[in-house]
Formats: structure tokens, C-alpha cells, sequence
């Protein structure tokens, strides 16, 4: 496998939970865009760096086996995607987990004969300076969504924080980053939306989107739902479910009727700023400040751990399931050294 042109990456960022993997599906159908369904590979594989010591030549290559293993016992497979371990090593420029992450998504746009490769990990706008050094042009798709919305699916899904004020510390901290990000990346490789305008006025956005990327718009990109992809995605786990159907244009303001009265004002003590300067509003006054005292937060921690473990105790065993091979790869990788 050679090289003969240079993809443009595209990185989506913000908080999980937030419309991103239907906004994916829809990039998906462009012949334009490669986006796989993301396997995590810079959240997952930072943390991990200290068990391969100094990344010489025999240690970057395992890196790589380990990064692309990872990849290929993904959830939702990388169909029509073959990676090559040794393509990898020869086009590396330097030893680095983000120049392997780089080439594995060039490698998905190649396959497709794509321009463009979209990385949907959204946590990775907290690696923003490496990913500039990694990769000259990159483009960002900043997506956002009512933070209490967001909650409300994360206290669902089998991943994530489930206690309202964990939920709000992520999403806060995910949205400032973004925030901060844009101050410092022009206008050319920057573009902002929220989920709520995507599911309510989809066909305008999308047609602005492809404007921002330089691509043509196509009326199968919101025809996702019969796509392979969505599909796959749907059938391999039950909070992806929804992208089998066409865009549900209410999906919005859930937290009204499922979050408690506290519980909104919690997340809204400690988000008000960030809600406010992406246009949501307020419904408390913040004026109860005994929900923040050292006292209740250590209550928080405790309950916050006790939903975890009762999320995964009630997952449908399949979800479970597509998941156990990578968290086998990510232990044998412990114990290497142990």
C-alpha cells in the first residue's frame, strides 16, 4: 500500500451523548468522507504509554500491533477497511501514538477513496496540541447539546458518569476546551453547531456543513438511517439504536420531565456560565449552594459509583460481549510489565 495523496482530517469534538454519532452517519454517506465508528484510540492508548517505556523502533512497532488489535476488535467493525501494521511504520515521520492514530484513519480514507477522514472521538479536543502538530490542516466540527439533555442520556448509557454532578463537571469541562480551542483556530477550520438546530432544521445545516468543508451536499446524507453503517452501529449497541430511524425531530428538552428539580439545579450551579454563553437557558436561581458542600459531593462520589456498577449489573449481555475483546487486549497490555 503507497501513498499518493494526503487526506484531510476532520476532528469532531465536545461531550459524547450529544448527537455525534448521528452526525457521523450522516458525513458517513458523503463519497467524500471515511467515518468509522470510533474506537477511542487517544483516550484509550495515552494512559497506556508508560507500559512501553521509550518508543524506540521495536517498541513503536508493538505500539502500533496493539493500537491496530484495539481497532480491529472495535464494537462496530471497520468494514471494507483493512490495516496494515507495516504501512503504519513506513509512513511514520516520527515515533508518536498520534502520528499512528493519523495513519490508521488515512488508511480508512484511502480505502473509500475519500478526501476527508473523520474522527468522531470527541474527548480528543483535550489533545488538541498534539493533534495540530500531527496533523497540518486539520479541520474541527464542534458540536454541542444541552448539557442537562446530555446528562439525561448518560444516566442511560453503559458508559460514562451517572450522578447529575459528575455529569455536569464532564460536560462543562468538554465545552470549555472547545471554547478555548476556537479563540486560537480560525474561522477556515473551525465550525460550531448544536444539536438541537441538527434535528429541527437538518437539511440547512448539513448544506452549511458541506459548504465549510468544500464537499457537495447530497440528499442521502440524511437518508443515513438505511445505511450499512447505521446499521452496524445500531446492532452493536442499544444506546446507538436510534440510528436506524430518521432524524426524531423532539428529541429535545427531556430533562424537564426526568431530571428532579435538584437535579437540574446541580448541573446548573456548576454550568450556568457555559450554558449561558451557548445560548440554553436557565430554570433555578443558584442560590443553593448546600447542594456543592464538601459534605454533599462526598455523597455524590458514593452514589455516583453505586449507578456505575448498577448500569453495567442491568446491560444487555450482548453489549457486554462486543466489548470484552478490547478490554482483553487493554489487560494483556498491563500485564506485560506486571
Amino acid at each position: 500500500m503507497s501513498k499518493f495523496y494526503q487526506p484531510q482530517g476532520i476532528q469532531m469534538i465536545g461531550t459524547q451523548r450529544s448527537g455525534s454519532n448521528l452526525l457521523r452517519v450522516i458525513l458517513d454517506q458523503s463519497e467524500a468522507i471515511a467515518s468509522p465508528h470510533p474506537p477511542h484510540i487517544l483516550v484509550t492508548f495515552v494512559p497506556l504509554l508508560q507500559f512501553y517505556g521509550p518508543l524506540d523502533e521495536n517498541a513503536y512497532k508493538i505500539l502500533i500491533n496493539d493500537v491496530v488489535d484495539y481497532v480491529e476488535a472495535n464494537p462496530v467493525p471497520w468494514e471494507g477497511i483493512s490495516l496494515s501494521r507495516d504501512w503504519i511504520f513506513e509512513n511514520s515521520t516520527v515515533y508518536s501514538l498520534f502520528e499512528i492514530n493519523r495513519l490508521i484513519y488515512e488508511q480508512a480514507t484511502m480505502a473509500k477513496n475519500a478526501r476527508y477522514w473523520c474522527c468522531k472521538s470527541m474527548a480528543n479536543v483535550h489533545y488538541a496540541d498534539e493533534l495540530e502538530k500531527h496533523n497540518p490542516g486539520l479541520k474541527y466540527i464542534y458540536l454541542y447539546r444541552d448539557g442537562r439533555d446530555v446528562a439525561v442520556s448518560f444516566k442511560k448509557a453503559i458508559v460514562g458518569e451517572k450522578h447529575i454532578y459528575h455529569l455536569a463537571q464532564q460536560w462543562v469541562y468538554d465545552q470549555q476546551a472547545c471554547i478555548d480551542l476556537a479563540e486560537r483556530i480560525g474561522d477556515d477550520r473551525f465550525f460550531a453547531l448544536n444539536y438541537e438546530t441538527l434535528i429541527t432544521q437538518p437539511e440547512m445545516l448539513i448544506r452549511k456543513l458541506c459548504g465549510f468543508l468544500e464537499i457537495d451536499y447530497s440528499d442521502n446524507m440524511l437518508s443515513f438511517y438505511n445505511s450499512n453503517e447505521s446499521k452496524a452501529t445500531a446492532a452493536a449497541g442499544e444506546m446507538w439504536q436510534n440510528l436506524e430511524k430518521p432524524i426524531m425531530t423532539n428529541n429535545k428538552g427531556k430533562f424537564h420531565k426526568e431530571l428532579t428539580p435538584q437535579e437540574i439545579e446541580i448541573f446548573e450551579l456548576l454550568s450556568h456560565q457555559v450554558l449561558t454563553r451557548l445560548d440554553y437557558p436557565l430554570f433555578t436561581v443558584l442560590n443553593n449552594t448546600e447542594l456543592l458542600t464538601p459534605e454533599a459531593i462526598e455523597a455524590y462520589n458514593a452514589e455516583n459509583g453505586l449507578l456505575k456498577k448498577e448500569i453495567l449489573s442491568n446491560a444487555r449481555q450482548s453489549d457486554l460481549d462486543r466489548r470484552e475483546l478490547q478490554l482483553q487486549i487493554l489487560a494483556d497490555i498491563k500485564n506485560k510489565v506486571a
